[in-house]
Parts: structure tokens; C-alpha cells; sequence
């Protein structure tokens, strides 16, 4: 993935909570000529739990060609009937068929939770958008070139707060044995906060998981509650997302059925990273959640479930980035809102996520199509593998039917 951090704007795609783009990228490579010798991933796809059909020969494709473990898709057409799919195998070491519809680490599809609660405090009259997040957070934004008297609630939720990204500090920790180490949220916020601002407030676009910390120390001041309750009362379970939730305080674990998620290597293996502490992450990446609650989750929210009017319109507002390696052209980002534009000219409205062992890529047409495609590595283990993920979320949104 590209490297972020001077952009002017440019779209935050998948990049997710802990993986810094231009680590991500420097890996990406590393791997993928690893890989193209030696990759441990399996060469052909166990048989898909739908009919075989385009979805299910796209998913064989990300296993066999883009040597992922496994591959999930749940497409949601607009009649509202999901259709789920698997590929691979959930367990390298066993070979355990994929679970339908199982859970994963969701990544920054996170801060989109994260975003629309404080959007409907924004609705509440408790937030306003371009008020300095010093008004909410006195004296806790300052360092060389930053100051939260200049940053708004507003330039948080869309990167342009010119804030670096903490992530870049502890990426290679958390693919190794510091994943299982407890972070609090204001230690993650001082490592974003300890080195120079990338650019001036409003100037520039640049992803930065260091934002979205500071988004949720911003509902816990509000609201005096813990940013977990308030993602589950004011959006999951609102929706009835039944398979999502925010892991507590040392749950290394994912509770109901999943893969297994993986880390690619240099040396061509695949490390087993499913469990691990996702505080790391928190408010930029914490969730764990299923292919379709991702689906049914950016169905609602564009559908108006979640947000009054003025808000979501805030939400869907976008600044145009520039395209680069691993992000398609047509992208432009809200306020934690991804827009792509579809080779069909539809467009899509979404996020996406990218942690150890997973990487998740939801979205939903302006008629209400939305899919979700998800495969058990972070890092594609083959130079194709995240352009074929994308090429299939393109092909399931796009289907007529």
C-alpha cells in the first residue's frame, strides 16, 4: 500500500488500524516475491458454500492465484437475502473447512462505527463538526507543529487534521510477539503525538489512525461512557448485528466460529496471528465482525438508519485523493466514509480493514447492493492478491442480479 503521509488529499482505502501504509507496502513486496517461490497458502480452493457462479470463482481465484488461506464473501442484493460464500481452508495446519459467515478482525471499518456516533452527537448538539477538538479535550493535543486549537472535530474523521500516524511506531511489534501486549487509548494517542505534524490543519490528506484515538477519547468525554457501549447501543445493536461486537480489556480471542488469520513473512511462511490484543487498535481498529453484519451495516447506514439527514450528508461529503499502488482510481473519503467509483459507474459507499491475520472490503451501491469480501491475510501473499479482491468486489457490486 502507499505510503499516506504527504498526500494532498488522497483516499484512505483499507489501510486499516496498525497497518501503516508505507510499512504495508514495504512488506507487501517483500512478501510477495517470498511467496511467488515458497508461499504455504493452499493452491486450489476447498468447494464454496454457494452455487458456482461468478462469487464463488472469484473467491477460488484469491485462494489459488492470490494465495490467501481463505476467502468469505456475503453479498446482500437488494431484496435483502444474503448469499454467502467460502473458499480455502480456515486452518492451515488442519485443513477445517471455512466457517459461513464467519467472524474476523474488521479492522478500520471500525472507525466508520466510531465516525457515525459522533455524528449523531453532532445531531444531538453535543459535538459540532468544525469546533477545535481542544473544546472537547483541553490541553491533551499539542506537540511540534500541533495544536488541537487549530484541529477540528471534522479534520479527525477525514485525515485532513495533519496529525501523524501513531501506528507507524508499533507496526512491526504488533506482527510479532508484542501482539500480545495491553495498550492504553492515551498511549497510543502520545505516540502519534510525539513526532512533527505532516502538514497544517485543513492543508493536505494523509491516513492517520492517530485521528480516530482522539475520535474516541472524544465520545467518552461526551458521553462520560466507554466508547465500546457506545458503539454497541447506538449502532449494533440498533441494527441487530448479532455477530459484531468490541472485544473487552484482554480478550485476545474471537468468540464465534472464524478462520484462521494469518501474517505473511519475508521467508515465505505464514505466521498464525489469530489471537492477539487488538487494543492496539481501538477506536482505528478494534471490532470484530462477519462479512454480511459488515454488509448490513453500511446497507443501514446509507439507508438513513443510523444518522438524521444533515448528518449522513455531512458524512458522504469527500475530498478527492490521488490514486496509487493498491488503491484504485475514483476514490475519495468522507468523514469515515470511503466513496469508489465501479467500473459499471456505479458507486460504492464502504471502508475497509486491514490488521494481522485479515483483511475485510464492504461496500454498498446507491441501489442497495452491498457485498462484503473478506480473505484470512493482511498482506497480500501474492503480488495479484489485493488486486483480485478488488476486481471481484467491483464484479459482485456491478452484477445486475
Amino acid at each position: 500500500m502507499p505510503d499516506h503521509r504527504s498526500r494532498r488529499p488522497r483516499a484512505g482505502r483499507t489501510t486499516a488500524a496498525g497497518a501503516s501504509p508505507r510499512h504495508a507496502l514495504v512488506l507487501l513486496l517483500a512478501t510477495a516475491a517470498a511467496l511467488g517461490v515458497a508461499g504455504t497458502a493452499p493452491a486450489s480452493a476447498a468447494p464454496s458454500a454457494g452455487p458456482k457462479d461468478a462469487v464463488r470463482a472469484g473467491l477460488e481465484r484469491l485462494v489459488k492465484e492470490g494465495r490467501y488461506p481463505a476467502a468469505m464473501a456475503s453479498v446482500l442484493p437488494r431484496d435483502g437475502r444474503a448469499r454467502d460464500y467460502t473458499a480455502g481452508v480456515a486452518d492451515l495446519r488442519t485443513g477445517a473447512k471455512v466457517p459461513v459467515d464467519g467472524q474476523v478482525r474488521a479492522g478500520s471499518n471500525t472507525k466508520t462505527f466510531v465516525a457515525v456516533v459522533v455524528l449523531q452527537l453532532v445531531g444531538e448538539g453535543k459535538v459540532e463538526l468544525d469546533a477545535p477538538i481542544e473544546r472537547y479535550l483541553p490541553g491533551l493535543v499539542r506537540g511540534e507543529g500541533i495544536d488541537g486549537r487549530a484541529i477540528t472535530v471534522r479534520q479527525l474523521l477525514q485525515h485532513t487534521s495533519g496529525l501523524p500516524n501513531f501506528t507507524d511506531e508499533i507496526f512491526e511489534e504488533v506482527f510479532g510477539a508484542g501482539r500480545h501486549r495491553y495498550y492504553q487509548p492515551r498511549e497510543l494517542l502520545d505516540m502519534g503525538l510525539s513526532r512533527k505534524a505532516l502538514f497544517a490543519p485543513g492543508t493536505g490528506w494523509s491516513y492517520s489512525n492517530t485521528n480516530y484515538i482522539l475520535a474516541g477519547l472524544l465520545v467518552e468525554k461526551v458521553t462520560g461512557r466507554p466508547l465500546a457501549e457506545q458503539l454497541t447501543k447506538r449502532v449494533i445493536d440498533r441494527l441487530g448485528l448479532r455477530h459484531t461486537y468490541f472485544p473487552g480489556v484482554g480478550d485476545e480471542s474471537i468468540r464465534e466460529p472464524h478462520p484462521r488469520g494469518y501474517a505473511a513473512r519475508p521467508d515465505g511462511s505464514l505466521d498464525d496471528v489469530t489471537e492477539l490484543d487488538p487494543s492496539w487498535g481501538w477506536a482505528a481498529g478494534q471490532l470484530v465482525s462477519t462479512p454480511s453484519d459488515l454488509s448490513r451495516f453500511f446497507v443501514g447506514l446509507l439507508g438513513g438508519r443510523l444518522l438524521k439527514p444533515a448528518q449522513l450528508a455531512e458524512m458522504r461529503t469527500t475530498v478527492k485523493v490521488p490514486e496509487g499502488p493498491g488503491v484504485p482510481a475514483g476514490e475519495e473519503y468522507g468523514l469515515g466514509l470511503i466513496r469508489r467509483s465501479l467500473s459499471c459507474g456505479k458507486v460504492a459507499w464502504g471502508h475497509g480493514g486491514a490488521v494481522p491475520g485479515f483483511h475485510t472490503l464492504p461496500g454498498v451501491t446507491e441501489d442497495g447492493r452491498a457485498a462484503t469480501i473478506a480473505v484470512t491475510a493482511n498482506l497480500a501473499p501474492s503480488p495479484q492478491g489485493l488486486e483480485h479482491a478488488q476486481a471481484l468486489f467491483d464484479e459482485v457490486l456491478c452484477a445486475k442480479r
